[in-house]
């Protein structure tokens, strides 16, 4: 009797062993995923519906078997939201442990600075990985910048965020402006600065060519920005040809070529530089600028001398077969 008792006993403990045992390498045996996948768990989820999230897409064999060892093995991690990458034969441990670690994929659309609305538009409206619809923003309401999304997230609220993130820079800009600044209205500064940012792609300029539009506007003078000429007829897209003189004379409520001060609005949609630019202009007397040929500007104070350097641009593109 006490022989057989203590074979049972070793029976007993062996089964509890083999069982064990299973129940260890079921968590860190290879699953059966065959390839890379993404999978979103979305903001809220338990490990319950995270795990029947996980079994539906093959991550996992079973949703119970996953709750249950992880409750063991993972009881103090907390699985956390987003998008997670989960490579090829994943254990259940493995994704535990990626699902645990934050590590989530880092989606980012960008909106390049001076970028007219139509373009941000088109370009929420093309990513695949946003769901919904939008109306095209309003013009200047867009902060350029580079901004993260979870996939399937909708394209109101990365473009919200967008504006957000506008809304902010404006309000805190706005308070530290200079006395020096012609823009009587947050408005009135955004609209300055997508001219300023349209006219020119480098950051060093954007100071001297806020400037000059300064001193033009507090002169009365017409600002003659050929981008406000572009603007009703493209919606600030690039044109893709040479401005018509018929575009030039053309009266509208954009044309600074047929009209004294500011446009009705935004032509583009300005970066923070170039709205501190406008905010706080540098000091010259430039009242002209004409391109130098080598991706900057010349400038100066009278008709005459911005006459000649115009003459030298003239002289550059037909070297180069522009004219």
């Amino acid at each position: 009797m006490q022989r057989a008792a203590k074979w049972a006993t070793i029976a007993a403990v062996m089964l509890l062993a083999l069982i064990a045992g299973n129940f260890v390498y079921g968590w860190t045996a290879p699953g059966p995923l065959t390839r890379e996948i993404s999978v979103v768990i979305k903001t809220g989820s338990s490990i319950t519906s995270a795990a029947q999230q996980l079994e539906d897409d093959g991550v996992i064999k079973s949703a119970d078997t996953f709750v249950n060892r992880a409750k063991i093995f993972g009881a103090t991690s907390t699985i956390k939201a987003g998008e997670f990458v989960i490579p090829a034969g994943s254990s259940n441990s493995d994704v535990l442990d990626i699902l645990t670690g934050g590590k989530t994929v880092q989606r980012m659309v960008t909106i390049p600075e001076g970028w007219p609305s139509i373009m941000v538009y088109e370009r929420l409206m093309a990513n695949d990985r946003l769901q919904g619809s939008i109306e095209i923003p309003v013009e200047g309401s867009v902060l350029p910048d580079s901004y993260a999304f979870e996939k399937n997230e909708s394209r109101a609220d990365v473009l919200k965020r967008m504006q957000d993130a506008m809304t902010k820079t404006i309000d805190e800009l706005w308070p530290k402006r200079s006395t020096d600044t012609v823009a009587k209205t947050p408005e009135e500064a955004l609209t300055l600065a997508s001219i300023v940012e349209k006219e020119t792609s480098l950051k060093s300029e954007l100071g001297i060519v806020a400037g000059v539009y300064s001193n033009r506007i507090r002169k009365g003078m017409m600002l003659q920005a050929d981008p406000t000429i572009i603007y009703p007829i493209t919606k600030g897209k690039p044109l893709g040809r040479r401005i018509r003189q018929s575009e030039i004379a053309d009266v509208n409520n954009y044309n600074t070529y047929a009209m004294v001060g500011l446009p009705k609005g935004p032509i583009a949609n300005p970066s923070r530089a170039a709205i501190e630019a406008v905010l706080n202009p540098e000091e010259t007397t430039a009242l002209f600028f004409v391109a130098d040929g080598k991706g900057g500007h010349v400038f100066a104070n009278t008709l005459q001398e911005h006459n000649a350097n115009v003459e030298k641009w003239y002289a550059i593109r037909r070297q180069r077969g522009e004219m």
